[in-house]
């Protein structure tokens, strides 16, 4: 083989691969849609490709009774709950990040011990409390609550990201006068931006797809159920209509797949640089 024609066949190659990967993930996107904008009768077909474009397929689910206090309560529990996550996990991943002091290994180790402990092991004395003693069963609070408390998750991203912020900042910030929370706030935090991002954006994914808590939490009162549990009622009420049910697929997708290319860059740089050290 000459010399010259084995870089082109490596691109070759290299980018055959690149595309046989991002067809695999595509196509099955680009089928939802296309069944979303298809007839009643053409949904039922063999068909790929929509006769017509129906696109009222969309408006039909968006009036569907229960589909806008679905969204509604989703968009609550996932801004709040990334909120309240970035409030809770920022200063303790930054006090295990800069703070020297007796047990700080232990305390990591228990966060990573948290990380491991499945959900479902703590569901039944949890649910006790809060539907028994607390009685917020048939609410948002049960999944929104906790987590002003921290995310051993995010605790842990976020302290492998500040890891990588040279302390010696940090200490002329102090030489200038500035307290701990301040050198965290003015210094640490602006520098931090692409690690928050990525672990605003995991939180944010995590809230928006859960199914597990408002099936829980939820089931009870139809008025607080989120997209993920309410598409579940949606598909068992139109099971034979595959359009409505990937048109409401395709609704509870949007946001999160716009979301995500609106902030890909801070998303990519910040899951790049965690855990270079640490």
């Amino acid at each position: 083989m000459p010399a010259r024609a084995r870089p082109t066949l490596e691109w070759i190659a290299l980018h055959a691969l690149a595309i046989a990967a991002a067809l695999f993930f595509a196509l099955p996107f680009l089928f939802v849609i296309l069944t979303a904008l298809m007839s009643d009768q053409q949904a039922l077909t063999r068909d790929l490709w929509p006769h017509q474009f129906v696109w009222h397929n969309l408006v039909d689910v968006w009036n569907t009774p229960g589909f806008s206090t679905w969204w509604r309560n989703t968009i609550i529990y996932a801004v709040a709950g990334t909120a309240l996550t970035l409030l809770s996990s920022i200063p303790v991943a930054y006090a295990l990040a800069h703070f020297r002091f007796r047990g700080r290994n232990l305390a990591m180790m228990v966060v990573i011990a948290t990380m491991m402990l499945p959900p479902q092991v703590a569901v039944i004395p949890l649910y006790i409390v809060w539907a028994r003693d607390l009685h917020l069963s048939g609410t948002l609070w049960p999944l929104i609550l906790p987590l002003a408390f921290g995310d051993a998750y995010s605790i842990f991203l976020l302290r492998q990201f500040l890891l990588t912020i040279p302390r010696e900042y940090i200490e002329a910030a102090k030489v200038d006068g500035c307290g701990d929370f301040r050198a965290m706030v003015r210094v640490v935090l602006p520098m931090a931006r692409p690690g928050i991002a990525a672990a605003a954006l995991f939180q944010f994914f995590y809230c928006w797809n859960d199914f597990f808590g408002p099936q829980i939490y939820t089931s009870e009162n139809p008025g607080a159920w989120t997209l993920s549990y309410g598409l579940q009622s949606f598909r068992s009420a139109h099971h034979t209509n595959w359009n409505l049910t990937m048109a409401a697929t395709l609704l509870v997708m949007a946001p999160v797949i716009v979301v995500f290319f609106l902030a890909q860059r801070a998303f990519i740089e910040g899951v790049t640089l965690t855990g270079v050290k640490g």
